[in-house]
């Protein structure tokens, strides 16, 4: 394993950088400002960044099909995206924000020419927004084959029928991936399919976006009905009853994104945590004299260095051996880097005092924007019980 950057990747790594400098991060304190915590809508700073990131031909880096994005390998694009992670609106500026990037990556997949051109083509060049529709509210999200929404055949039309929630980003989607049971009676892998929903279809229902920790802004975590919602067959992704294998084709890139995310998430915590530290005088010293503050810039190198070298390594798996055969690594990183992450934001609160609970500082941010990692795309649990499981199987 040799993870030195390419000059191809380190150059890229140098502008996505420069690029953060110069317009992301100035940008972050109108964009995020709390008067505009609960707004939908896109903020023009935020349109402008965008326009130059595309010019600047630092656009859907994270796609490793050169038809549509840059052609870099996951090890390749993880030190671009740990800097995107750095800051809330890194990924938004590059178009590497899920879940656009896990739509488009099945899409291109799966997709028929019909649905890349008119649904891929718009998403690659930054035009419209999409959400992925699968947990519901009535059954448990770390079990995919329990779902309840059905998908009924009506000629030459799909009617759906169902509960989701956590819709993430439907409000300004064009479109939904809808994970919906097609055949009840099929073996349990087989009886979900993935359908491409237009949230202008009558029967697509927007009910509200449910608060997460207070903030409900932006594309929201949406809860919708879907009643007698009509799409036609050709909707379909992939082939009737492919919705489950879409899906593990779909989260683990998604997966090994938001752990490359959060350790650039976690370096920008260390970082303020140092500065702090250097500049902070208290009960008689500096407070980067004190032996638990050192502790803790300690251990939050040490963890952040670790869970680097494990995603690296997946990434490396994954481009020599494939998704399937780094499954392993996938869910130990995923479990690895959500909790690393919180534990750096929880050092970063404490050593910053009230202020670090206050958006002063994009600590809290980061802190509540991370919680949910560990839920997300697999509880820990869920995540700790397969890896335990594979490796018993070794000796069994």
């Amino acid at each position: 394993m040799d993870f030195s950057l390419s000059p191809k990747t380190e150059d890229l790594r140098k502008r996505v950088s420069a690029f953060m400098d110069q317009y992301v991060y100035p940008a972050e304190k109108e964009v995020l400002a709390p008067e505009r915590a609960e707004s939908h809508e896109e903020h023009p700073i935020m349109k402008d960044i965008r326009k130059k990131a595309k010019a600047e031909k630092l656009w859907n880096l994270f796609l490793p099909d050169e038809r549509y994005g840059a052609g870099l390998k996951n090890h390749e694009y993880a030190p671009l995206c740990e800097v995107m992670g750095r800051s809330p609106l890194g990924a938004r500026a590059f178009n590497c924000m899920a879940p656009d990037t896990g739509n488009m990556e099945i899409l291109a997949e799966f997709g028929t020419e019909d649905q890349k051109k008119k649904w891929l083509k718009p998403l690659l060049d930054g035009e419209m927004r999409t959400c992925f529709s699968m947990t519901e509210p009535d059954t448990p999200g770390s079990d995919p084959t329990q779902l309840k929404t059905r998908a009924v055949r009506d000629g030459d039309y799909y009617v759906i029928n169902g509960h989701k929630w956590f819709t993430s980003n439907a409000i300004g989607a064009a479109f939904a991936v809808a994970m919906v049971v097609t055949d009840p009676e099929a073996e349990s892998h087989r009886r979900a399919s993935q359908i491409i929903v237009p949230t202008d279809t009558p029967g697509f229902n927007l009910i509200r976006p449910v608060p997460v920790m207070g903030h409900a802004g932006g594309g929201g975590h949406c809860e919708i009905i879907y009643k007698d919602c009509r799409v036609p067959i050709t909707s379909m992704l992939g082939r009737e009853g492919d919705g489950f294998a879409i899906s593990q084709a779909r989260l683990g890139p998604g997966r090994i994104h938001h752990c490359m995310r959060t350790i650039g998430v976690a370096e920008r915590a260390l970082e303020l945590m140092c500065q702090r530290a250097n500049t902070r005088w208290t009960h008689g010293s500096y407070l980067a004299d004190k032996a638990n503050i050192q502790e803790w810039i300690a251990e939050s190198r040490i963890e952040i260095d670790s869970c680097r070298l494990m995603v690296m390594n997946a990434a490396w798996m994954m481009d020599t051996v494939g998704k399937k055969e780094a499954r392993q690594q996938i869910s130990m990183i995923k479990v690895m880097c959500a909790n690393m992450v919180m534990r750096v934001l929880d050092r970063a609160i404490q050593l910053y005092g009230a202020a670090g609970v206050s958006d002063d500082f994009p600590i809290a941010r980061a802190w509540r924007e991370s919680r949910a990692l560990r839920i997300a795309d697999g509880p820990d649990e869920v995540h700790r019980q397969t890896i335990a499981r594979r490796e018993l199987r070794k000796w069994k």
